[in-house]
């Protein structure tokens, strides 16, 4: 690729949920952060109406035309690009052309929104050549549309409107119906800890859409016996019980989940807040308990990671991260506490699998934007 110019540089951070899992497509609470591993792009403007594009994590080089942009019925990287590029132009935006090289610290499939960090990249960069702003929600609730309309999953705003708008030091309270934030600070002695288990997710394989889908059936199950439900968000316990036997077994432990999830959001920012790290390591642990058993979206490699993350000397709490189905595992524990506990997991894991996992330290980011070329 031929980066004609002074390119610009942007870098935008994974996201990682304290707790609120599963529950943003539902409208309901979330309580994410940033950490300080990045999707980083440099771009230059280029005279035509053409955007090449190069994965260095992949070796590959894609092109594609801005006036000839269409959905592939094959999911595969380059749709991220192309389908931000395609929201912002119907947003009213006109583009130039651009060179475009992506590189990403963040692991793919670990449950980090490395995603939603392209989309965020891409977005702010394509802003930039062309000197056209929007505010950092809007650019969240674009590539939210471009991960529904060109890599066909069904994702809620959190991981877009985290890498836009969470502000370094903090978590933010977000309302996934409303798109209401509030940014809620780390306390110093807070440490979070990130295991890999080795297992990929992908998310367009069906899952995750397979849990939506079964929320949706249930909300609308639940709308024509309970009035004022139009998402999860309007349920409480009492209402789901009272409808148990109508949802049937399976999707009223899905709306279980949901609902229980959103109060272990509001009782974990009160933790936050108070600065109990205890209080906060027993709400992370019962939200895994319930993806595991109510949500369905843990594994065995995932409950091998989270007990032995939770038998280590200095572990208050442990849960599975992102979408499910594999990733990673987010560890709670006393900040001076770090880095010999991800240590110790990362070997008693490695003595249970014969691999040395992937372990992250997670430490508060900036949103995506532009840094200086060094």
């Amino acid at each position: 690729m031929n980066m004609n110019g002074s390119p610009r540089l942007f870098q935008a951070p994974a996201r990682v949920n304290i707790i609120g899992e599963h529950t943003d497509y539902n409208g309901g609470l979330v309580l994410p952060t940033t950490t300080a591993i990045y999707t980083w792009l440099a771009i230059t403007e280029r005279d035509d109406r053409k955007v090449e594009v190069r994965s260095e994590n992949l070796d590959d080089v894609r092109v594609f035309d801005l006036d000839e942009v269409e959905p592939a019925t094959k999911v595969d990287w380059i749709e991220y690009v192309k389908g931000v590029a395609a929201v912002l132009e119907a947003d009213g935006i006109r583009l130039r052309g651009a060179n475009i090289l992506i590189d990403s610290d963040i692991p793919f499939g670990a449950g980090l929104s490395s995603s939603a960090s392209l989309e965020l990249g891409v977005a702010a960069a394509l802003l930039a050549v062309a000197d056209q702003a929007l505010t950092a929600p809007r650019i969240a609730e674009l590539c939210q549309q471009a991960e529904h309309r060109y890599a066909h999953v069904l994702c809620g705003i959190m991981d877009q409107y985290t890498i836009a708008c969470a502000e370094k030091g903090n978590a933010i309270l977000l309302d996934c119906g409303s798109h209401q934030a509030t940014q809620v600070a780390i306390p110093d002695d807070f440490g979070f800890v990130i295991t890999d288990s080795g297992v990929r997710h992908h998310l367009p394989d069906g899952d995750y859409n397979n849990r939506r889908d079964e929320c949706a059936t249930a909300v609308s199950l639940l709308a024509k016996r309970e009035e004022g439900v139009s998402s999860l968000r309007d349920v409480d316990e009492e209402t789901l019980e009272r409808n148990r036997v109508s949802l049937g077994d399976v999707l009223f432990r899905r709306c279980r989940h949901v609902v229980t999830e959103n109060e272990r959001v509001l009782q974990a920012v009160a933790a936050l807040e108070a600065g109990d790290l205890d209080a906060l390591g027993a709400l992370i642990s019962a939200s895994h308990s319930s993806l595991r058993d109510d949500f369905e979206i843990s594994c065995d490699e995932i409950e091998a990671l989270v007990d032995t993350a939770n038998a280590r000397d200095g572990i208050l709490g442990s849960r599975l991260i992102g979408g499910g189905f594999g990733g990673c595992v987010l560890s709670l524990t006393h900040a001076n506490n770090l880095p010999g506990v991800a240590n110790d997991i990362a070997a008693a894991y490695a003595e249970l699998t014969g691999q040395k996992p992937w372990t992250h330290i997670v430490e508060s980011a900036h949103p995506v934007r532009e840094v200086e070329c060094r």
